[in-house]
Order: structure tokens, then C-alpha cells, then sequence
């Protein structure tokens, strides 16, 4: 039976239904909400590319995975985890004490803040406290969300990505967005003629970190490891400045 299932792996390999390297190497099944401006999102070419799948990619080859990256709803994603459809999440997603009881994080690998966006005519709006009162966008279950949900009469709008909430702004279905800034300075280096701005850093740092199950201690080691070297080598600065340089 060994036999014809290496027989049959072969004749895979060789009519290219699977590629060489899926065939020699383990697969890690990564996953993201692919609408986050640099961080993943799908190309002109329908590609899935960005900062955090180039990261992912790198980690995979420095602990011997064949990384295949997937698209999945934001909302989706720690379900998706826990329930092994895939292995990790690289999703720019901030460490939190309530996503770490679900979840294992790697060691810290992006620095964000969060910025408000509103419309360029709009003057009134610098901080977090000036949304008292008003109409707020956000996408679903994020830092922005949690920040906008601790502002006294707010009025929520929940989004499932950063396009949709920006858009109802230009729409004036809402009076601003809370977004992380380096997601806000891509969409503008993309957008320059947006009727758009943001207010700049509102929030203190936070820390982006790659999830994985509870129980795959031994990954976790791996990844952070891979962290470690990527970092010490100056493959992830050729990544970020890839992705960041210019903004």
C-alpha cells in the first residue's frame, strides 16, 4: 500500500496536479482576511500578496514548510484556527488578552497605531473623544472596534473590511472610521484624489502577532525562531521596506 501511494504521489507530481515542493515539504496552511492595505490583500493579478504573506512565506522556508496562503472573512479566522482548517493566522492581527485565551501568539512582529479617518472637509474631528456622539465606522471585532466601543454615545457602524467602512464615509453614511495608520497611509498612497484624511497616531502602540493553537507549542518555538533570524539577518527589513518604504 506504501508503495502505490508513493507510486501514485509521483505520477501527481510529474502530470504537475502537485508541485515538487508540495511533495517534499510539509504544508502550512496560513490564513487572512485579504483586505488590509499593505498587510494582504488580492492584486491586480488576483494574487494573494503583502507584507504579512511575504513574512509568512519567509518563516515557512526558514523552518522547511511549503506555506499555502488562503483568504478567509476576518471574522472567520480564529473559528477557522481552532477548528484545524488551517494552521496559522498572519492577518495583521494585535495581540489581546482576550484573543490569547483562544489562541497562542508569536512574538510581537509589526508596531501599529490607530488613526481616525474622516472626510478632508470635516475640521472638527482630532481624537478619540471627539467621537462622542457620532457616527463611527469600524471593521468588525479589530482594535478600532474595541477603541470605538469605549466612547460614550457613539453610534457604530460594523464593516467587514477597511474598503467598505472608508467608502461610507465618501458616501457620508458615516462621520469617521478608526483604523490602524499604516493601513490608512497605504490606502492614501494608493488613493491620493480621496476626499479623505486621517488625524494621525490616537491610540498607544499596538503589537501584531501570528496565531496559532494552543496545543502547537512545537510551531510556536519554530515560528519565533524564524522570527528571530529573519529579524537578524535583514530579510524581514527587506520585507518591510518593501511593503512601507515611501509612506
Amino acid at each position: 500500500m506504501k508503495k502505490m501511494t508513493l507510486v501514485a504521489l509521483l505520477l501527481l507530481v510529474c502530470l504537475g496536479t502537485v508541485s515538487p515542493a508540495l511533495a517534499q515539504k510539509p504544508v502550512l496552511r496560513v490564513a487572512a482576511d485579504c483586505a488590509f492595505v499593505p498587510f494582504e490583500y488580492v492584486d491586480e493579478k488576483n494574487q494573494i500578496v503583502g507584507f504579512d504573506v511575504d513574512l509568512a512565506k519567509a518563516i515557512g522556508e526558514a523552518i522547511g514548510y511549503e506555506v499555502l496562503f488562503l483568504n478567509q472573512a476576518w471574522d472567520g479566522l480564529i473559528p477557522s484556527l481552532l477548528n484545524k482548517n488551517i494552521d496559522m493566522i498572519a492577518s495583521g492581527m494585535s495581540i489581546t488578552e482576550e484573543r490569547a485565551k483562544q489562541v497562542n501568539f508569536s512574538d510581537p512582529y509589526f508596531t501599529s497605531v490607530l488613526t481616525i479617518v474622516v472626510h478632508k472637509n470635516n475640521n472638527d474631528i482630532a481624537t478619540l473623544d471627539d467621537l462622542t456622539g457620532k457616527r463611527v465606522g469600524v471593521q468588525i471585532n479589530t482594535t478600532g472596534d474595541f477603541a470605538a466601543s469605549d466612547i460614550p454615545d457613539v453610534k457604530i457602524s460594523r464593516y467587514n473590511t477597511v474598503p467598505e467602512t472608508l467608502q461610507n464615509i465618501v458616501l457620508g453614511i458615516i462621520d469617521a472610521a478608526v483604523i490602524d495608520l499604516p493601513v490608512a497611509d497605504a490606502f492614501f498612497a494608493a488613493t491620493p484624489n480621496a476626499p479623505l484624511k486621517h488625524v494621525g497616531k490616537v491610540s498607544e502602540d499596538d503589537y501584531f502577532g501570528l496565531a496559532m493553537r494552543k496545543e502547537d507549542t512545537e510551531l510556536l518555538e519554530k515560528v519565533n525562531a524564524a522570527l528571530a533570524k529573519l529579524k537578524e539577518d535583514g530579510t524581514y527589513d527587506e520585507i518591510y521596506e518593501k511593503w512601507f518604504s515611501g509612506m
